[in-house]
């Protein structure tokens, strides 16, 4: 996937048949199926076998990647295990700590490009070490949600905690010619729900225009795809993610969301690309968006 334009990336359940089924019509460059908060313990094993089906059975249009659980639960190694076996392009990481994960994940799945969430307080410390680990590394991912509960800091709609850890994340990314992704927003609902979070992301490099009516317009249809599925903020949700330029917009549409923003748009292996659209945003049952840094 190294040199590829990503400017926006749905996350879903992959216990939720509907919406994978869905995803494979959507206008988003990457679908990231779940395996980790968007499933229930009890569904852990089925949402994998989804997952390999999946894969399997291609047809996608957006191109494909799973996230597994960590390696250190119950079902990672076998997430891991299953998805090397079947050939899967792209797996995101959750709760990276060491060099030692990037490179287990790396020798185990050879042919899949990775992407490291950074969600606790030894994860940020060994930032600079996880991005220079190499191997199948492509993208780095800031999880503020759990870092929120990691920390301490409680919830914060402009994540004023947060700041310092993304500009690092931003400049480790950089520097090693990585992906950047910005972490969770957790309000998209109303016209101003999202701009804290997208704001910080902006501050972070610098302002872009607005989306085009055009953009909008593409936005709108691609909120309206839901996930379905069982009771709480993360369970049996979609997950999303845009990616690419400039500040977003909510189009005042929906009443759940958790969404984030990253920054001007880099290609997955890191390739920088001016001049793209606007990035364009998604919402799917509970949203955790977010776009290039």
């Amino acid at each position: 996937m190294r040199g590829d334009l990503v400017r926006s990336v749905l996350y879903l359940p992959a216990s939720n048949a509907r919406a994978v089924e869905k995803a494979r019509t959507l206008d988003c460059d990457v679908a990231i199926l779940d395996l980790e908060d968007a499933v229930a313990p009890e569904a852990k094993v089925e949402a994998r076998e989804a997952a390999v089906a999946a894969v399997k059975a291609g047809g996608f249009g957006p191109r494909l990647g799973v996230r597994i659980n960590a390696l250190d639960t119950d079902w990672g190694e076998d997430d891991l295990d299953a998805l090397a076996e079947v050939g899967a392009g792209l797996i995101v990481a959750p709760k990276v700590e060491t060099v030692e994960t990037v490179q287990a994940i790396s020798g185990r799945a050879p042919g899949a490009a990775l992407w490291a969430m950074i969600e606790t307080p030894r994860g940020l410390i060994a930032l600079n070490d996880i991005a220079a680990a190499g191997g199948r590394l492509d993208g780095l991912m800031l999880g503020v949600n759990d870092l929120a509960k990691a920390l301490g800091t409680g919830a914060s709609s402009d994540r004023e905690p947060f700041k310092p850890w993304l500009a690092a994340l931003v400049v480790a990314a950089r520097a090693h010619g990585l992906l950047a992704i910005d972490g969770g927003f957790n309000r998209i609902e109303g016209r101003t729900g999202g701009r804290g979070g997208a704001g910080t992301a902006v501050r972070v490099r610098r302002q872009e225009p607005d989306p085009s009516v055009a953009d909008r317009l593409r936005q709108r249809r691609l909120l309206a795809v839901g996930g379905r599925g069982g009771p709480g903020p993360r369970r049996g949700r979609s997950l999303c993610s845009a990616g690419g330029r400039g500040p977003w917009r909510d189009p005042g549409r929906g009443r759940h969301g958790r969404t984030s923003a990253p920054g001007p748009g880099r290609s997955l292996a890191g390739a920088t690309r001016r001049g793209d659209e606007p990035p364009v945003r998604r919402r799917s049952g509970v949203s955790y968006c977010a776009r290039t840094l």
